[in-house]
């Protein structure tokens, strides 16, 4: 059987650690992920639209789990320097900061001003989002040889086009000839890609096909105006591009992810609901700087706190946290006690794998980041794939999508709806978690404080930023 078609609007904010969070299976992705809910409604579909986090609300890594091969992290403020001071972490380009870190230490927070500076924003739009692989929609949203969309990519627009070979072509979405844009809304099919202007015409590799009235233009040099191409790779049935031409492949920098969570995904997974990761105005906008969405979903250290759901549903001590230099890994079993609340209960009962899952499959819950802003659920029975785009320097879009595979049964169906309707409430949860977290940073003078050992992956998160920023903050 086919995905389940949804039926209402998206919305929905990315929180770490829950279950896939979003409209019962309505096919949005909640930002925050599974839920909490005692006596939360009947699991009935209300459709969302942000994605829904996975567990990673536990992203809590463990106990003295260090980033493998990860970049230098940058020296942590000392004390709690003048706002407006110059973070002393900084170091010009091309050096490595002392590491400060205890051996088995979480390593430190970025400084305040990293979530509130436009400076900062500004920069990242090139050294982060530019230089990095940017999750732009699903292979299914591309079925068909000529199947075209747009999607963001830093500052940019992407086209991206499922070309004549069955294969991926990415250009900027802007004609040659006076930049009008290409594509607005998806397009199922089409042999060239013809601007709406002035119809100058592009095979889907990009080349210059031709224009009209060619003979009235004066050094028209077909070779050499084609589209302005970007990288484009598949990873888990998922597409990336990135502006830098020299990236390493995602194939090869998260080689380690796909053998351990690539039997969850893959180009024959299919879309439930009407969410779509390309559809950034369609998503839910939560009130934060992007980065406090990021590290919402990497830790799991306020879960006993905030997300009493998730501490009735999961196995908390069991957490796990894998952290390399390109993703960060988390996996948390399920509780063996039943809930006390009546739908993580009948979920613990009845959650089944996907086909193509394990056994060992049905009880675990898995999340996994890809630096810097692609996070994935990986549930027994869907998968959720989720993106967190900075629209100002307090504000991140969370566009995603519910996936699932064909020929799943009732009762994995069934599961899934009461995860997506679990994940709904941490959604909401972690939705006014960050913003308060937002408000507080803005605090004049403020700093924070140490990182817990259940917040390495934070620490790995904020030295990466560090390090793509190196010499570039204002």
């Amino acid at each position: 059987m086919g995905a389940e078609a949804p039926a209402a609007p998206a919305r929905g904010i990315p929180s770490p650690g829950a279950p896939a969070v979003g409209a019962s299976d309505q096919g949005v992705p909640a930002a925050a992920a599974s839920a909490t809910a005692s006596g939360a409604p009947a699991p009935a579909a209300t459709a969302g639209g942000g994605p829904e986090p996975g567990v990673s609300d536990l992203g809590v890594a463990a106990a003295g789990t260090a980033a493998s091969g990860a970049p230098a992290t940058v020296a942590p403020d000392p004390g709690t320097p003048d706002p407006g001071t110059p973070d002393p972490g900084t170091q010009a380009r091309g050096t490595r900061a002392p590491d400060r870190r205890a051996p088995d230490g979480p390593g430190a927070a970025l400084p305040a001003r990293y979530y509130t500076d436009p400076g900062i924003a500004a920069a990242e739009t090139r050294h982060v989002f530019g230089a990095s692989w940017q999750l732009v929609c699903h292979e299914s949203d591309l079925p068909e040889p000529g199947s075209r969309l747009a999607a963001t990519v830093a500052d940019r627009e992407v086209l991206v086009v499922r070309t004549e070979d069955g294969g991926l072509a990415a250009h900027l979405n802007v004609c040659r000839h006076r930049g009008t844009r290409l594509v607005t809304n998806p397009e199922p099919a089409g042999k060239a890609i013809r601007c709406p202007y002035h119809g100058w015409t592009y095979r889907l590799d990009g080349s210059l096909v031709g224009a009209p009235e060619a003979r009235q233009i004066p050094c028209l040099d077909k070779p050499s105006l084609g589209l302005f191409p970007a990288r484009v790779e598949s990873f888990l049935g998922f597409v990336f591009v990135n502006l830098d031409p020299d990236a390493v492949p995602l194939e090869e920098s998260c080689a380690g992810l796909a053998k351990a969570v690539g039997h969850y995904a893959g180009a024959d997974l299919v879309p439930v609901g009407r969410a779509r990761i390309h559809d950034l105005a369609g998503a839910e906008v939560q009130q934060a700087n992007w980065k406090v969405a990021v590290d919402n979903y990497l830790e799991g250290y306020h879960v006993p706190v905030a997300h009493p759901g998730l501490m009735r549903l999961l196995d908390y001590q069991g957490y796990t946290c894998e952290i390399e230099e390109s993703y960060a890994l988390f996996a948390s079993p399920l509780r063996d006690k039943p809930s006390s609340n009546w739908a993580e209960r009948l979920y613990q009962r009845i959650a089944a794998p996907m086909p193509g899952l394990a056994e060992a499959d049905r009880r675990i819950w898995r999340y996994a980041v890809i630096y810097p802003n692609t996070l994935i659920d990986f549930y027994p029975d869907h998968v959720l794939a989720w993106t967190a785009l900075p629209t100002a320097v307090d504000r991140v879009a969370v566009p995603g999508a519910f996936y699932t595979r064909r020929g799943t049964g009732l009762r994995t169906r069934l599961a899934r709806r009461l995860n997506i309707h679990i994940g709904w409430i941490t959604n909401d949860e972690d939705a006014e978690l960050v913003a308060r977290v937002q408000k507080g940073l803005s605090t004049p003078g403020f700093e924070p404080g140490p990182l817990s050992r259940r917040e390495s992956a934070v620490g790995w998160f904020a030295a990466r930023i560090r390090a793509a920023l190196d010499g570039t903050e204002p």
